[in-house]
């Protein structure tokens, strides 16, 4: 079963690194009537200048496109620390695309587990399916950014945690624990993970005893942060202000809380140039201090429009507001058009699959939280931040196993669960 699983896998690398063959590397960016080359975000320049201080021994100390050399932590160091061995090897960075094109594929491996862990194999065979076809997972795969590192790291969380309902092994709880903590290195916001789904749906397990559960719980916590524990305790050191994930959302808050992301076309989304302050210290802990009291500020004095603000922002990152803006907004980042557009097309489509899949495993007695609460965490970092479509991306896995079900259903397949244990 799990070697099929693998073969699937297998597959969709070989896709992955064709898409990145063939598109990713040629495709061009627009202004106006000038084709001014391959598309580069600041986050992918971000993060590849990180690998490449680490690999020459400069830790997380390098320059961005606004400034010298100095400590950087506006994102979580898991992209960076992965890309940095072939940083090492090479300038080119085909390599590192087809890294995180394998990355891709591993989404697709844990999807199938996942499956197999709630409805078996059969199951199992079109969750791997489909996350192999769907647009928003595979246009990630071969971008120099976060988001496939965040799905496996979300998708491997989802697994331990079934895993570990099903068998009350401790191994599990430990597994799940390092998940979370791989996730949460990836997108900062992942941190939920614990919290949201991870302990609950340990404690509200019906077996093993209270105290058992207690121990398991309090397993999975201590295993999340001994991963983050040394890049805490590193952003501890090195700023001025106390940082523990990232110090990049005084940005994120500054820019999707102005004017222009209050009214008019940037409604619930981001605008960078609200982030241009003058004066501003040279120290980015310091810096982002000052950016994120200004949106607070600017936010208790916008109450009248946060409601829909946020409704804006929620719409956003589930697809039923500005879809063709995120479009474009996803090809300034290196995602082909059409691409967002399939996407798009077969997240709808999947979308009612998926209320199926919760009403077959809801009616089977099989326990949701672990599947649902990625959609929790999506939604709330939505509201607090801004809408896009990426960062949907630690729900797409639970969306393509809950479609899944929803087949299976159709198709006949009762879930039949691996181990009983993951049942109410």
């Amino acid at each position: 079963m799990v070697g099929r699983l693998v073969i699937l896998a297998v597959l969709a690398f070989a896709g992955r690194s064709l898409y990145v063959l063939t598109v990713l590397q040629h495709e061009e960016y627009p202004e106006g009537l000038e084709v001014v080359g391959l598309v580069r975000s600041f986050d992918e320049l971000y993060y590849t200048a990180a690998a490449h201080a680490l690999a020459d021994g400069d830790g997380f100390r390098f320059d961005t496109i606004a400034g010298p050399a100095e400590e950087q932590g506006i994102h979580p160091p898991m992209t960076s620390v992965a890309l940095a061995p072939v940083a090492e090897l090479t300038d080119d960075e085909l390599p590192m695309r087809l890294l995180v094109a394998a990355v891709g594929a591993l989404v697709v491996l844990l999807a199938g587990l996942v499956a197999l862990s709630v409805a078996g194999p059969r199951v199992a065979y079109v969750a791997a399916g489909l996350a192999a076809l769907y647009p928003n997972l595979w246009m990630n795969d071969g971008l120099l950014l976060s988001e496939s590192f965040a799905a496996a790291g979300t998708a491997a969380a989802v697994w331990c945690t079934y895993r570990l309902l099903a068998t009350r092994s401790w191994w599990w709880a430990a597994g799940a624990g390092v998940a979370c903590g791989v996730a949460m290195l990836s997108r900062s916001e992942l941190a939920l993970l614990v919290p949201l789904m991870v302990v609950p749906a340990i404690l509200f397990a019906r077996t093993p005893p209270p105290a058992q559960r207690l121990r398991h719980a309090a397993v999975a916590c201590l295993a999340a942060g001994l991963v983050v524990a040394p890049w805490v305790s590193s952003n501890l050191r090195r700023f001025e202000e106390p940082v523990v994930l990232s110090h990049g959302d005084g940005n994120v808050l500054i820019g999707s809380n102005c004017d222009s992301t209050y009214h008019g076309s940037l409604l619930g989304f981001h605008d960078g140039w609200c982030g241009v302050i003058d004066g501003l210290p040279a120290e980015n802990s310091k810096e982002a201090a000052i950016r994120r009291r200004a949106a607070l500020d600017y936010v208790g004095d916008h109450l009248d429009r946060l409601p829909v603000v946020v409704a804006a922002r929620v719409g956003r990152v589930w697809g039923v507001y500005g879809q063709v803006q995120m479009g474009r907004i996803a090809q300034a980042e290196g995602r082909p058009m059409w691409a967002s557009m399939a996407g798009l097309a077969m997240f709808w489509a999947l979308v009612p699959l998926a209320v199926l899949g919760v009403r077959t495993l809801w009616r089977s007695g099989v326990r949701l939280l672990p599947l649902l609460a990625p959609f929790a965490i999506v939604t709330f970092n939505a509201a607090a931040f801004y809408g896009i479509t990426r960062f949907r991306v630690g729900a797409e896995v639970p969306l393509v196993v809950l479609a899944a079900v929803g087949i299976g259903y159709l198709l006949g397949n009762r879930p039949a669960p691996a181990e009983s244990g993951i049942s109410s």
